[in-house]
């Protein structure tokens, strides 16, 4: 793993090590004592898994008060590409995990969109609505600028396209622009409509047809994504009970859609009599705790990272849950926001979001076929077009 620290770190706070383990397996301490192999942010987000990222970049920029870090995971099937979290993370070592985990995912959900990029992301910490500055964004657009192209970054929690419009004053590598600025907008838009589409997929291999007519779905988290795979749900006659830390949130959605029934926390619409769970809030939402909990026969929503640490997914198999990776339908963001580099146009990025459908079912046979959670052939789809279009590399074009 490769480590940059730009800015105006002193060594004696960068100084990493590495210390072999007696199974063999070489784990690096990071400059917050943080364990790659071991370690986890013990606050909710979910734990570093054992994987070895090509770069690390933490930057910072003492007068604006930006503080950042970007993780690249692979490259082998093009740049980097993944969003820029804005995130009051309660330590450094659980900003470092986050972002680890997400730039991971990103690389398999970019592998499985069918996309030409690897996984990238980033984080920044503060609290968006005190700490955000055009400074900052300007600042943090120079340091994704000396990457030189190995990362284009885009929007996430707490960054929206106008953010990415300042951040591009600085840095040729940005995509989740505003329409004004030639780009695609709140992606969103095809995040939620992705999700739904998986969600079909999920249903047409439990219950025989695709519509959600009928079917009760619990959404936790009614943001940007939430909200729209409300209106997705609401469209096809489903039931739908939702919940959200932020009365502003459900009130909206409560304001659109008078029908939608309201539980007070996440724990409780765990729990509840639903037929469809869908985690649309931060990561870790199936946890040893929750998925006793579980009624719901179907586990699929736009949230990132939903599994709390491997494992979880083989005890929603054994309880006969039917759970769409994460990465596999939340891909229509980024599919979105892909299409935009190249110049963007809306209905042949709908198209390709619209083929999420047909991807997760084809998980789900080939998780029958093998024998394994559809988690586990996810990920083997992934690795094996990683493996055999990033081997393609070693094959020398004149550039």
């Amino acid at each position: 793993m490769i480590v940059s620290w730009p800015g105006r770190l002193s060594w004696r706070r960068i100084a990493a090590t590495r210390r072999r383990t007696r199974s063999g397996v070489t784990t690096v301490t990071d400059v917050f004592g943080l364990s790659h192999k071991e370690s986890g942010s013990g606050d909710g987000v979910n734990p570093v898994q054992p994987v070895r990222h090509e770069q690390v970049v933490f930057c910072t920029d003492e007068r604006s008060g930006l503080y950042a870090i970007i993780a690249i995971y692979s490259t082998a099937l093009g740049p980097g590409l993944g969003g820029t979290r804005f995130y009051p993370y309660e330590s450094e070592q659980a900003a470092l995990a986050d972002v680890l985990n997400l730039s991971r995912a990103m690389a398999y959900k970019n592998a499985l969109a069918g996309l030409d990029h690897g996984g990238g992301k980033a984080v920044i910490i503060g609290d968006p609505s005190a700490d955000k500055s055009e400074a900052l964004l300007r600042a943090y657009g120079r340091f994704v600028q000396s990457l030189g192209g190995r990362y284009y970054t885009a929007c996430d929690v707490g960054t929206y396209s106008e953010d990415m419009d300042v951040v591009a004053r600085e840095c040729s590598y940005v995509t989740g622009r505003t329409p004004a600025h030639g780009g695609a907008g709140d992606s969103s838009i095809l995040t939620a409509f992705g999700v739904f589409q998986g969600m079909r997929a999920a249903a047409d291999h439990m219950y025989g047809t695709s519509s959600l007519s009928g079917r009760r779905v619990g959404v936790e988290g009614v943001g940007k994504v939430g909200r729209r795979l409300v209106d997705h749900l609401i469209a096809d006659d489903a039931e739908v009970v939702v919940c959200d830390v932020d009365e502003r949130a459900v009130e909206w959605v409560r304001q659109r859609h008078p029908a939608v029934e309201v539980v007070p926390d996440a724990a409780t619409l765990a729990a509840s009599d639903i037929d469809v769970y869908a985690p649309c809030a931060l990561g870790g939402a199936l946890d040893d705790e929750t998925v006793p909990r579980l009624k719901a026969k179907i586990i699929c929503g736009g949230a990132n990272n939903q599994l709390a640490h491997p494992g979880v997914e083989k005890q929603l198999a054994e309880r006969g849950v039917l759970y769409a990776p994460d990465y596999v339908v939340n891909s229509g963001g980024v599919i979105q926001v892909a299409d935009e580099i190249g110049g963007f146009d809306m209905e042949r990025a709908r198209a390709r979001a619209a083929m999420i459908f047909d991807t997760t079912r084809r998980i789900f046979r080939s998780a029958e076929e093998e024998g394994v959670p559809p988690a586990v052939a996810a990920d083997r789809l992934a690795e094996r077009r990683m493996s055999e279009i990033g081997r393609l590399r070693g094959i020398w074009l004149r550039r």
